[in-house]
């Protein structure tokens, strides 16, 4: 059985009667170990008549401490201390086992090192970028952005390199989203966008999707609850393959219409999609935020994307950069955008984009012909249904394969396996003969 901290002795040790005040130095005493893990604290009213303020404060003191998962429990349960270490972590990534060479590891849907460009001659390139190693914050480098704005779905206000696409999403939403506030997000969707939004502890409203898209009575059904922002992935979903159709985007425009929820467009897997670029951006240039990474097409040590929107937008993501790097590297941006220019990396881009949709189209059909229904699409992974997933993990453990479970890329009940395929260039019949096994415990 736990102790039991007495009120007025905690009362005692807190000298700031804020809520924030009381989150830090609550967080200190843990820290210090006045507070092991274990400890059960005193009730919410208790602690509030001893300090002489209103228990709401504590109830909004203890919140952020569990968004820190150092304490847990709540109502009349109590609550407890369950950490003392302060470092966040995301928690679906985080998880994610290290494997031996002889298993076959189909965790990450990441590309393929072999079909992504060589990069000694960009690099040598980008070391000669205009105002290498100023210390001026600059947003993006005037020829990268020309090298964008070829192929941008809609003409923006502004452009903003960053640090990679997760590193995008993490700034904006750091910058512009409140903890506690709600984000209407595609479900599944890839685990760390939603590490980001819990990490930042906000309301995650899981809108479905079909093979077309977000699903516009889901949709409609979260703008209820008014989302500050609607993440989803327009050209390519990342965890299933699929597409946003025309007309489903027009459909999501009409339900965003008279709002004033932030549209984030997540083109992560970029150019790899062989369907065209679209966006919600001419629509909706005041709130939309397009980003394209180049991790996957280009090389994820490039730690590079872009991201567009209106300049208050920008200025707003930029303002909270300035906290941190401040700006992304100028060789890295000069790098990209002589790749972009480069002939030869156009057509090695061409034919890694044929490479992966045939290798995943394979697995499919493979599924296909044991009797296991999965959607053709495109992208470096598929999602592949399964009867339980537990009993999936264990069988394909046994036989030699990691894939990872639908759970971590959705916050409803989940059925699923997501199987990268970007690797998969042989043993796709046995692949799918494990697979078959394991999808139905009968």
């Amino acid at each position: 059985m736990s102790d039991v901290v007495d009120a007025a002795w905690f009362a005692q040790k807190l000298t700031d009667r804020t809520i924030r005040g009381i989150a830090i130095e609550t967080s200190a005493l843990i820290r210090a170990g006045a507070l092991p893990v274990g400890t059960k604290l005193p009730p919410i009213r208790d602690l509030a008549f001893a300090l002489g303020i209103s228990p709401a404060t504590i109830s909004e003191a203890w919140s952020e401490l569990r968004r820190q998962k150092i304490i847990t429990g709540r109502g009349r349960n109590g609550t407890w201390v369950s950490g003392d270490r302060f470092v966040a972590k995301p928690e679906r990534l985080g998880s994610s086992g290290r494997y031996g060479a002889d298993v076959l590891d189909l965790t990450a849907a990441v590309p393929d090192i072999r079909l992504l460009p060589k990069l000694e001659e960009a690099m040598a390139y980008g070391a000669s970028a205009e105002n290498l190693n100023s210390y001026e914050r600059s947003r993006i480098l005037p020829e990268l952005e020309e090298g964008v704005r070829k192929t941008w779905p809609y003409e923006p206000e502004a452009f903003l390199a960053t640090n990679g696409g997760y590193n995008a999403v993490y700034t904006l939403i750091q910058a512009l989203v409140m903890p506690g506030a709600s984000v209407a997000i595609e479900d599944p969707t890839a685990m760390r966008l939603l590490d980001i939004l819990e990490d930042r502890g906000v309301r995650i409203l899981p809108v479905q999707c079909d093979r077309e898209g977000p699903l516009p009575a889901s949709l409609e059904a979260a703008m209820k609850l008014r989302p500050v922002a609607f993440i989803f992935q327009p050209r390519l979903h990342s965890v299933t393959g699929q597409t946003v159709s025309g007309e489903r985007l027009q459909r999501l425009g009409d339900i965003l219409d008279g709002t004033d929820t932030l549209i984030v467009e997540d083109d992560g897997v970029a150019d790899i999609s062989t369907a065209p670029r679209h966006s919600l951006g001419g629509r909706f240039a005041d709130r939309t935020i397009h980003i394209l990474s180049y991790s996957k097409t280009h090389g994820p040590d490039l730690r590079l994307a872009v991201l567009s929107s209106s300049r208050t937008i920008v200025e707003q993501i930029q303002s909270y950069r300035s906290f941190s790097a401040g700006w992304t590297s100028r060789i890295l941006q000069a790098a990209t955008a002589w790749l972009l220019r480069d002939p030869a990396t156009q057509t090695l881009l061409q034919r890694s984009r044929d490479i992966y949709f045939q290798r995943r189209a394979d697995l499919v059909d493979a599924l296909g012909e044991r009797g296991i229904d999965v959607q053709h699409g495109s992208g470096l992974c598929a999602w592949v249904p399964v009867a339980s997933e537990p009993f999936a993990m264990v069988t394909l453990a046994a036989r030699g394969i990691a894939v990872h479970p639908g759970a971590k890329f959705s916050i409803l009940p989940s059925a699923h396996l997501r199987v990268a395929t970007a690797i998969l260039s042989d043993r796709v019949n046995d692949v799918a003969d494990s697979i078959a096994l394991a999808a139905s415990p009968a």
